[in-house]
């Protein structure tokens, strides 16, 4: 594989979802001598080879299901294939899911992990895999069909293997927390519900792709473990005609002598397994605490009864009692003071509700507790606080280090916090599963990103005045179609900058006036003067005029030159003369470029001149007569000697010569560059002239030449300024797309140079313009500013649009460039008025910069968290949202699209609209409800049976008509105002009512 393809590769693949990754630290392994029939059973299907089989684990949060599955992964990875390999062993890849991570919580990535790491112990899988990039750099976005993705990355290169390992055991592929796929995407914008319904098609989908796979007939033996809980969507895929032959699932009924009848991850040998689990703990945190007593078998056996044959509440609890910061005889005598009463499947939530209540501040713990699990990328300490104010982000350090039995909190502060395991989310976001519910975590978030916009964005956006300030010069000139702009541009050379591309446009919709001529002297008008339209405009009388210009002096350059027929003759003459003195050089190695080289030819016409002369034609009939066809070189002579005195500092200097020069590019010199001193030469300021000519340039086109470019001075090379400007022509754009130049492209320095290309630019251009097309504005929202700017930049012309996209584009802004600091033409408002968005946009980026991290979380994920908040939403967070709706949403439309991109903007705002159209519809009823309610429409109290002391609450909820809800816990009315909820309760007709008492309420959560 080469080196740009396997560096992107390695860039895509999910390093944290292997097993053994730093990211799932400390890792959850099964203890020496815990669940030995089980394992047993796993490693004996992992054996078989007369069938490909899906083995599905299931259970209960909290059983150890990651634990076998990392026990059974470090198992295969330490069994080979064949005695005699190193690397290639039996396991194959593994793919650990987790809601808490972005790419560990979609399907996007999975096939490509597994191909990377399937790549790493099969040298021969790389080429495959290469391969298929190459034919498809689509292969590598997330969100390509997953059906190509598999056949592409993973199946196709597997299907090489199967002779190879005909005849050794089978491979093993590990899966862990299936039901840890969401579509929890902080960029997908959607509601509770489309979420799941997406996340669980997106599961169905990937289970029927792994039978898919182990029904394929032409890959090797391989065997795919899979462990998640037990859910309704899970079950029904395994149970589909296509998966249900492949499937061994566990728990399992046996039958045999002296075997257990069951085995499962929570079956009665699980008690036994917990207690050496505990008993090992016990002798850990002796060891390290001398004066702590050794617990009574008895009191083991008590708390491995208290876990419920769940092993994440016999790891918290270990946690719990090992803490250096508390008397571990103390905690463990809480522990022992657990109940055993409880219903199975409960007892990790009744273990968290003991944790919080040994915190200084329980009901403060939960709170942050149930932020830290809701966030949808974890945060640091000090950020969290920040995000959740000085009110309820207060003391967040001091309260989540009471926390460390089921939050990873990082000695270092800058690090982010997580919670250990996916039971703690179940917790703390259902009411019936914890005691101490207060509210959403979503709608504390939700409320707590609003504020921290609306107080942080300043609120005084200019963004739609000055598009509308431009926007007045959309007469100018007649627009096109802005997909053309690709086509028309495709001559440019410079890195679009909106004021060049603006001029650039002007001249070439015939603006040919005086003022704009300084353009061609730009690299972007030289590059077009070399196009077919440019030199179609030099024969005309206007470029005519032009050429008698000191500026067309100074283009009017040697290269320029050697274009014209006289050109190609002098080429030709000097090609001639240079391989008759080569020969003659390489023979005569002593001779320094001091000598006169004189060689004798038939006419004797011929003679090398030194560094310091210059060889021109004086006419065609004197020194230099022209070639005819007639004319006969033998080809040049190598001589060992004269390659070796090309490498002393004679043949150096005499390289460096115009003579010199020109003999590179004789037909026996590629030869010489791949030579140790060949190459050198080419990193001297000479060869990297040299590189430039037109021989240069022919040589690059060669295989040698090519072949140079994949080495590491070539790829130093084209960094420079020659390099660069070499990218920039037609040849270097058909290398482009071959598959050295798309491997180049996806180096570090391919990607720098693609941020600085007009083509990159359009081709972000081109998706924008998709984007807006496809996005459409709700009439009633129509007026709102923030989406008068995305109608008045859809309304652009093309002219306008581009810079425009250009100016707002997130990337490293300069704030002055060539246009804006040297004189613009009076005349032409266009230029000034472009000049003035410049500004406005450079200064945005500035502030969008120096924004926070915690505010980048916040303008984001705001949408996230509100979508999933609970309906109906209580009073605070309803009127944070219409604050920030009405008076600071253009604050942020221009700061994420600065940050990042209109798309993203549109994604989110998509799901914005959803939430205003919702509140406004919701208002509407409330309004619509009272006006048809006349008892609610005066305050005699007689008329509906409200007593004096209630007569406030119901002007309060007159006055504000969003407290109308059901939530009094999240409402946080003040001491006068807790009647409200009584005085509905006591109005006929009205449009509260109190949630019908669910016959669940208070029974435990099942867990799965």
């Amino acid at each position: 594989m080469s080196e740009g393809t396997w560096e992107k590769f390695s860039q895509v693949a999910v390093k944290g979802a292997e097993h053994d990754s730093r990211e799932r630290r400390p890792h959850p392994k099964c203890l020496e001598g815990t669940r030995v029939v089980l394992l047993n059973h796993i490693y004996g299907l992992s054996d078989t080879k007369e069938m490909n089989r899906l083995i599905w684990l299931h259970g209960t949060a909290g059983v150890g299901k990651s634990a076998v599955a990392f026990t059974v992964a470090e198992r295969m990875r330490g069994l080979k294939m064949t005695e005699e390999t190193k690397i290639e062993t039996r396991l194959g890849g593994t793919f650990f899911f987790s809601r808490k991570h972005t790419k560990r919580r979609t399907t996007g990535y999975f096939f490509m992990t597994f191909a990377y790491q399937l790549a790493q112990k099969f040298p021969s899988v790389q080429t495959d895999v290469n391969r298929a990039i190459l034919k498809d750099p689509t292969l590598l976005d997330p969100d390509k069909s997953l059906r190509k993705q598999m056949e592409g990355l993973f199946l196709q290169p597997l299907r090489k293997l199967q002779y190879r390992l005909r005849e050794c055991p089978p491979l093993t592929f590990v899966v862990d927390a299936l039901d840890e796929c969401t579509h929890e995407s902080p960029n997908e914008y959607s509601s509770e519900s489309r979420d799941e319904g997406e996340s669980e098609s997106e599961l169905i989908e990937l289970i029927s792709l792994l039978a898919q796979v182990l029904r394929d007939p032409d890959l090797p033996s391989i065997h795919i473990l899979v462990t998640s809980r037990l859910e309704a969507h899970i079950c029904e895929a395994m149970q589909n005609e296509d998966v249900r032959p492949l499937l061994c699932e566990i728990p399992v009924k046996i039958s045999g002598e002296d075997v257990t009848p069951i085995i499962s991850l929570d079956g009665a040998d699980v008690d036994e397994d917990i207690y050496r689990f505990l008993e090992h703990s016990f002798r850990k945190l002796q060891n390290r605490s001398p004066t702590f007593p050794q617990p009574t078998q008895d009191q083991i056996e008590k708390l491995a009864i208290r876990a419920g044959r769940r092993f994440i509440v016999a790891s918290t609890m270990m946690k719990f009692i090992d803490d250096p910061y508390n008397d571990p005889r103390d905690r463990l005598h809480l522990m022992l003071e657990l109940t055993s009463e409880l219903l199975p499947g409960t007892e990790v939530y009744e273990l968290h509700d003991r944790i919080l209540s040994t915190c200084a501040d329980p009901k403060l713990a939960y709170l942050h507790l149930s932020v830290v699990a809701a966030l949808t990328d974890p945060l640091p300490i000090s950020q969290i606080s920040e995000l959740l104010g000085p009110g309820q982000g207060r003391d967040v350090e001091k309260v989540l280090v009471q926390l460390r039995s089921v939050i990873d909190v990082p000695p270092n502060r800058s690090l982010p916090v997580n919670i250990y395991h996916s039971s703690v989310r179940d917790y703390v976001s259902h009411r019936s599963n914890c005691s101490l519910y207060i509210t959403s975590p979503h709608s504390l978030l939700a409320y707590s990103s609003l504020r921290l916009m609306v107080q942080e964005l300043p609120g005084r956006s200019a963004l739609l005045d000055a598009l509308l300030a431009l926007k007045k010069q959309s007469q100018v000139m007649e627009p096109h179609d802005p997909k053309n702009l690709t086509h028309s541009l495709s001559f440019v050379v410079q890195p679009p900058e909106p004021m060049q591309v603006l001029i650039t446009l002007l001249w070439l919709r015939a603006n040919h006036s005086s003022e704009l001529q300084f353009w061609l002297g730009t690299q972007d008008g030289c590059a077009w003067l070399e196009s077919l339209d440019g030199r179609a405009w030099l024969q005309t009388q206007e470029g005519k005029e032009w050429l008698q210009s000191q500026m067309a002096q100074s283009w009017l350059n040697i290269s320029n030159q050697l274009q014209t027929q006289r050109g190609k003759n002098l080429v030709s003459l000097i090609q001639i003369i240079m391989t008759r003195i080569q020969s003659l050089v390489l023979q005569h190695p002593l001779r320094t470029q001091h000598e006169e080289i004189s060689p004798r030819s038939q006419s004797q016409r011929f003679t090398l001149q030194t560094q310091h002369e210059e060889i021109s034609p004086r006419s065609q009939s004197q020194r230099f007569p022209l070639p005819t066809q007639r004319m006969e070189i033998s080809p040049p002579t190598w001589d060992p000697g004269g390659k070796d005195w090309l490498q002393t500092q004679g043949g150096k200097d005499w390289l460096q010569t115009q003579g010199g020069r020109h003999w590179v590019q004789t037909h026996g010199v590629p030869d010489w560059l791949q030579t140790k001193g060949g190459r050198q030469w080419l990193q001297t300021l000479g060869g990297q002239d040299w590189l430039q000519t037109l021989g240069g340039r022919i040589w690059l086109q060669k295989t040698h030449g090519k072949g140079w470019l994949q080495t590491h001075d070539g790829q130093d090379w084209l960094l420079t300024r020659g390099g660069n400007n070499w990218l920039q022509t037609p040849s270097a754009r058909d290398w482009l797309q071959s598959p050295d130049g798309r491997d180049w492209l996806q180096t570090p320095q391919g990607h720098m140079w693609r941020l600085t290309t007009a083509w990159v630019a359009m081709e972000e251009f081109s998706n924008t313009l998709k984007a807006i097309k496809q996005y459409i504005i709700i009439p009633e929202l129509s007026s709102q500013p923030a989406f008068q700017v995305i109608q008045q930049f859809k309304s652009l012309p093309d002219f306008l649009m581009f810079p425009v996209f250009l100016a707002l584009r997130h990337q490293d802004h300069s704030t002055t460039s060539a246009f804006t600091q040297g004189h613009l033409p009076a005349a032409m408002e266009i230029l000034h008025a472009m000049k003035a968005f410049s500004s406005f946009a450079n200064k945005a980026h500035e502030r969008s910069q120096s924004s926070s991290n915690v505010l980048n979380y916040a303008c984001q994920n705001w949408a996230v968290h509100i979508s999933r908040a609970p309906k109906p939403w209580n009073e605070k967070l309803a009127h944070i949202f219409k604050s920030f709706w009405d008076r600071h949403l253009l604050d942020w439309l221009e700061r994420q699209w600065c940050v990042k991109d209109l798309q993203s903007c549109l994604t989110i705002l998509a799901e914005g609209e959803k939430i205003a159209k919702y509140r406004t519809k919701a208002d509407l009823r409330i309004q619509e409800h009272l006006l048809h309610t006349p008892d609610h429409l005066n305050n005699q109290s007689e008329a509906v049976g409200v007593s004096e002391g209630e007569k406030p609450a119901k002007e309060h909820l007159l006055q504000t008509p969003d407290r109308l809800n059901n939530q009094s816990e999240a409402v946080e009315v003040s001491e006068g105002e807790k009647p409200a909820k009584e005085c509905l309760l006591k109005t006929p007709g009205h449009c509260w009512s109190p949630r019908p008492k669910d016959p669940s309420r208070g029974k435990p959560k099942d867990p799965r």
